[in-house]
This record gives C-alpha cells, sequence and structure tokens, in this order.
C-alpha cells in the first residue's frame, strides 16, 4: 500500500500533526499482514498538548470496515494512540472473533471522552438517517467492535423491530429492543445480558432531557408515535448527535 492512498482531513488547529499522523497510520498499514486500503484520518483539536485531542482512522481491512477513534491531550498523543488502536484492530478482525474485555483494559480501547458543557447548553448538533441492516447481535456486536462504536443500531430478526448492542456492565454487550423480548437466539459464546422491557417512548427533547440528567453516554428509545427506535449519542464537542433511521422517520 501507498502512503498517497490515506486521506487526512483536519479540524481545527491541528494542521501541523497533520504529516506526523500519516506517517504513522502508513507505517501500521504496511506492516500488517492484511490489505488494509481507503485509509482516512481526521484529526480534530488545538495544537496545544493541555487541550482534548481527537483522532478518528477509518479503513478496509481484507475488505471489511474497520474505525477507531481516540482521544488524549493534545492531538499528537491522541494521534499515537489511534495508532497503537488500529494495529490491534486490524489483528482483531483478521483473526477469530472474541469479545473484547470489559471493563476497559487500556487507554487505546477506551471510547473517547465527550467535552462537558454547562446544564442546558448541550443541543442536537447532528442527525443521521442510516439506513439499517437486519442482522443477529451477534453480528451486530462485531460491527460495533470493528467500528469501535458504543452502541450500535440495527434491525433484530428475531422481533423484526429496531435494536441496539451496546458496552455496558457488568458483561460488556447489552442488547436492547423497542419490543419485548428474551435471550437472542443466535448466539455465539456472547455473554449478553439484556436490557429488560421496551424501550421507552419519548420526544427527542425528552431524549435529551433524560439523557443529560442521567449523564449517560447514549440512550436508545422509541419514537412516541411511530415506535420506531432512535439513539442519542454525546458528541466530541459535548453536544448530541440523534440516528434516526432512513426507514423510520416520523
Amino acid at each position: 500500500m501507498s502512503v498517497k492512498n490515506i486521506t487526512v482531513a483536519v479540524t481545527g488547529m491541528a494542521q501541523g500533526f497533520a504529516a506526523g499522523a500519516r506517517t504513522r497510520v502508513a507505517s501500521v498499514a504496511l506492516s500488517a499482514d492484511a490489505l488494509v486500503e481507503n485509509v482516512r484520518v481526521r484529526l480534530t483539536g488545538a495544537s496545544d498538548p493541555t487541550r482534548a485531542g481527537l483522532v478518528q482512522i477509518g479503513a478496509e481491512v481484507d475488505g471489511r470496515r474497520v474505525r477507531v477513534q481516540c482521544s488524549a491531550a493534545g492531538v499528537g498523543a491522541a494521534a499515537e494512540r489511534a495508532a497503537d488502536a488500529l494495529r490491534q484492530r486490524i489483528a482483531d478482525v483478521t483473526g477469530p472473533w472474541r469479545p473484547r474485555p470489559w471493563p476497559w483494559t487500556s487507554a487505546a480501547a477506551a471510547p473517547a471522552a465527550s467535552a462537558t458543557l454547562p446544564p442546558g447548553q448541550a443541543r442536537i448538533a447532528r442527525v443521521k438517517t442510516p439506513t439499517l441492516v437486519w442482522c443477529s447481535p451477534d453480528a451486530a456486536a462485531q460491527t460495533m467492535d470493528a467500528m469501535d462504536y458504543d452502541i450500535h443500531l440495527f434491525v433484530d430478526p428475531d422481533t423484526e423491530t429496531e435494536a441496539v448492542v451496546y458496552r455496558v456492565g457488568p458483561t460488556g454487550y447489552r442488547v436492547a429492543r423497542t419490543v419485548a423480548a428474551g435471550p437472542p437466539k443466535d448466539n455465539r459464546g456472547i455473554p449478553w445480558t439484556l436490557q429488560p422491557g421496551a424501550a421507552n417512548r419519548l420526544t427527542d427533547e425528552q431524549a435529551v432531557d433524560r439523557l443529560e440528567k442521567a449523564r449517560l453516554p447514549h440512550l436508545f428509545y422509541a419514537d412516541p408515535d411511530t415506535g420506531f427506535g432512535r439513539v442519542l449519542y454525546r458528541r466530541f464537542d459535548g453536544h448530541y448527535g440523534l440516528l434516526r433511521p432512513a426507514g423510520g422517520l416520523a
């Protein structure tokens, strides 16, 4: 793979770190025992090493999409951490899949920290309308791990409704649905826990209020009119993102 195949995008004052991040990621890609291509690196933050920096890397490893996202004090440190996390992610997706450890065992594995805004100032800054994939919860968990998500929204074949898998104690893997249901039928050794009952029906405004008051990283809920599942989550900048499936618009 050539270094020319790596695209680097910069947000904020992190331009001075672009070349170094590109070199680190290229070294990881070139040393991998797999085909690594379509690499995209995004740097967010300031040049000040005392301020938080965020680095996100997306790539295709033997045709499978992967992503890592790491934060640290300063963009340079975040880039080093993300390059190490990418090396581990390549090893993970090219070998037999195993449930990831819980709780988080290293800084590279931990989710990127979000900024904290004063109460009432956070707002829904971005709405995504993905087309959801029908898959078993164990397949959704594998995608969640490969893409470094804290939560993954999909359509559960057992109930034919929106559902999520997410990382939380005590085992690190929990499934929740818009309707009450039992344990996943297709279980490949994942230590599942279940969110009891159906997802709460909330407006987006009520979801923001609940997430903020409970200091949650994300919230799965159902639209009160349609019953379609949605996910509200905290962004790195302290505001919120909303996943509102393309097939489930109110």
